[in-house]
């Protein structure tokens, strides 16, 4: 304990970060819930000298708006889809590598370049892996069209080339690649932290289990699992808190219009919202939509850290 001729020292060394907490924190989250209180808040309009009337009339309107209903379902929908998927996944792979030694810590490397690799340039790759139609000139200059590489891959194995992204494809289509691409995302950081917990498990309760003849199933669910409840927790509430906030991978694939080209928006998130409603200077509908999304954020946290009390073992 520092005592207390010398705490005015700690203040010190603690107060540039304090100061940028109150910058770049504390006082955003303030300046949100203002603009969100303030009737049809613009920043353009309140520099030019206007005033607005307190209410909530910014969170009626979000809540009515039809398009904030779609960005909220899509939302939701990811959410549902990928948390569950990808922490599975995770769980397996990582189970996997600890049980190996030959190239474990290359295999680790790989795995987790995607996270390190910036989420644009990804979606671009996964567009134009799912693109439907492409053309090239051949050998003998003849025209050669393509359905693209995940399509050939399907009628290699007999299947029908989708329509995945492209002018007229199906809104189950746009979630199925959406939802692949976001589980594939999300597996580095979920697996270097399964794969974190699953060394620090004591290798005394598996020479147990085998000694008395344990299967490697009942092994898997009665020792592993519970014992790496804690970092399934974390994943699982970290991956429901990312897939509220999901934005970037929508834009990596098809761009800013948020869906395929005759249907724009059709895969909006509340994130996206947020973002067009303060291209348009509505300020205070954005704000009401940010203090939205952090209301269903804390609450899906707030049940995730209840269920965890019953269920995690430490």
């Amino acid at each position: 304990m520092v005592e207390s001729k010398h705490q005015w020292k700690a203040w010190i060394y603690l107060a540039p970060a304090i100061a940028l907490l109150l910058v770049f924190t504390i006082w955003p989250i303030f300046n949100t819930v203002r603009m969100a209180l303030l009737e049809n808040y613009s920043g353009l309009k309140a520099a030019g000298g206007a005033t607005f009337a307190f209410g909530f009339g910014n969170f009626t309107k979000v809540i009515h708006y039809q398009k904030f209903i779609t960005c909220m379902k899509n939302t939701v929908l990811l959410c549902i889809w990928t948390v569950p998927i990808s922490t599975f996944l995770a769980l397996l792979i990582a189970v996997a590598l600890n049980s190996i030694k030959p190239l474990q810590k290359v295999l680790q490397t790989i795995f987790f370049l995607p996270y390190v690799t910036n989420s644009i340039a990804i979606g671009m790759v996964f567009a134009a892996m799912f693109n439907m139609v492409g053309s090239f000139y051949g050998t003998e200059n003849e025209l050669i069209v393509t359905a693209g590489i995940i399509n050939n891959l399907i009628e290699l194995f007999g299947g029908q080339a989708v329509n995945w992204i492209n002018y007229g494809s199906s809104y189950m289509a746009n979630m199925t690649v959406m939802i692949v691409y976001i589980v594939w995302n999300a597996l580095p950081f979920k697996i270097l932290i399964l794969l974190g917990g699953l060394q620090s498990i004591n290798k005394q309760y598996y020479d147990a289990a085998r000694v008395d003849g344990t299967s490697r199933r009942r092994i898997f669910t009665h020792i592993t699992v519970p014992l790496l409840s804690p970092m399934l927790a974390y994943v699982i509430i970290t991956g429901f808190i990312g897939g509220f906030k999901e934005y970037t991978s929508i834009v990596g694939i098809f761009g800013e219009t948020m869906g395929p080209a005759d249907d724009a928006g059709r895969l909006n998130t509340m994130v996206g919202f947020i973002y067009d409603a303060l291209s348009t200077n509505s300020q205070g509908r954005a704000s009401a939509a940010a203090l939205i999304l952090f209301a269903i954020i804390l609450v899906v946290t707030l049940i995730n850290l209840q269920v965890s009390k019953k269920r995690v073992h430490y």
